[in-house]
């Protein structure tokens, strides 16, 4: 066996004839158990909020969309079509147009988006599944469903056929204009749904027919802003990506989902790394404890190093006795730590003993990736503790 964890071992589950330095160890163990199982709870908690933040998009974003990198639309051909039909991952895709229009009622006004749909469009967005009253709108109708913030700005019910909700489009063309008929392509819509989601989107979407929108914007038939795409389960999408871009000849810029919202992504990611930075400063704040209880066995088992150096046990191994000593310290800590936090997060998941709101439970997810984060940091930041504390050993100290 090796001599060093031998010896390690021992001191670590022996008592010291010194009662202060039996109470030290047991305050720095406790550090190392708290702070990983703090760790861990803080990471799932995040994990949670992240997984739940993203429910919001991920439902009702495509998996690809493609767009046009020379302006606002593109044509796409029938064979085009068939191509993208035939890529082996591809579940589905919609056709989209998607403007900035101005939309009007009982004198009320407001400028946001007409995203105009295929009848194939709810195959790749669960946008119908978010209806918060009435239904989806039918194909080549006037028909309109609009968002629960948009509906609220305008104080607007469903069907009201006694107040108009116009839609003006700005037309395209050169020249003077004279009259708002020459500047404009307007016409009535009838809201038919309200879809609740987020304060953001509620308010940015007027969903209507494809054939609506082309007309109002003078599009053809085969020209659309994007066309968003439901990949299959578990499809690498980088083939089809590739695939995608031999169809259209490298004239259109493809997002996944990450990429249509980076901001969130990013802003999510960059707090879950200062949440992290934050609580490993708290466990290298407590590893303090682990370095103090190493120097304090150092000095009372001195005694007993001298001895193990005068037959001949070499600086390096004494160094090493309490170097395995602190680093096992902190990995037993930390698998204690570890065990109590999965007891909380998992009491959480059944049991939703700590509520947001009233109907909302604190999100948790339990991961594999947050249980070797925290091993991997504790494990880690204790070996650095105990190298600092075994350094201390040197011969000066044993003559």
């Amino acid at each position: 066996m090796n001599f060093p964890l031998y010896i390690a071992k021992r001191y670590i589950f022996s008592k010291s004839s010194n009662n202060a330095i039996n109470i030290i160890n047991r305050i720095a163990s406790m550090g190392v158990i708290v702070g990983a199982m703090a760790l861990f709870v803080v990471l799932s908690v995040f994990t949670g909020l992240k997984d739940f933040s993203l429910s919001f998009t991920n439902d009702i974003d495509p998996d690809l969309k493609v767009s046009s990198t020379l302006g606002k639309s593109f044509f796409i051909t029938h064979e085009q079509e068939k191509e993208v039909k035939k890529i082996e991952g591809v579940a589905s895709y919609s056709k989209v147009i998607e403007e900035r229009v101005l939309f009007t009622f009982s004198g009320k006004q407001e400028v946001t988006y007409l995203k105009g749909v295929d009848s194939i469009y709810n195959t790749v967005s669960s946008f119908d599944k978010k209806l918060y009253n009435g239904q989806w709108l039918k194909p080549n109708t006037y028909q309109v469903v609009v968002g629960y913030g948009i509906a609220q700005k305008f104080s607007m019910g469903l069907l009201d056929y006694k107040n108009a909700f116009e839609v003006f489009v700005p037309k395209p063309g050169k020249g003077t204009i004279e009259t708002p008929e020459q500047a404009f392509n307007s016409t009535d819509v009838f809201p038919v749904g309200i879809y609740a989601i987020s304060e953001d989107l509620d308010s940015k979407y007027v969903f209507a027919d494809l054939g609506l929108a082309q007309e109002l914007l003078e599009y053809k038939t085969n020209q659309i802003s994007s066309l968003e795409i439901k990949l299959k389960k578990d499809t690498d999408e980088t083939p089809v990506i590739s695939k995608l871009k031999s169809i259209f000849n490298n004239k259109i810029t493809i997002k996944n989902k990450e990429q249509l919202n980076e901001s969130l992504y990013k802003m999510l990611n960059t707090e879950n790394i200062a949440v992290y930075l934050i609580f490993t400063l708290v466990i290298v704040v407590a590893l303090f404890n682990l370095i103090g209880a190493l120097i304090m066995m150092i000095l009372d088992k001195k005694g007993n190093l001298k001895t193990l150096f005068n037959l001949g046990t070499d600086i390096k191994d004494l160094r090493n006795i309490f170097l395995l000593q602190g680093t096992l310290l902190s990995f037993f800590g930390g698998v204690i730590g570890l065990l109590l936090g999965v007891v909380i997060v998992v009491l959480q998941q059944q049991y939703e003993l700590i509520m947001i709101t009233p109907t909302l439970a604190y999100p948790v997810v339990f991961t594999l990736e947050n249980v070797l984060i925290v091993m991997a940091t504790i494990v880690t930041l204790g070996f650095i503790a105990s190298l600092i504390a075994s350094s201390r050993v040197s011969k000066k100290l044993l003559d």
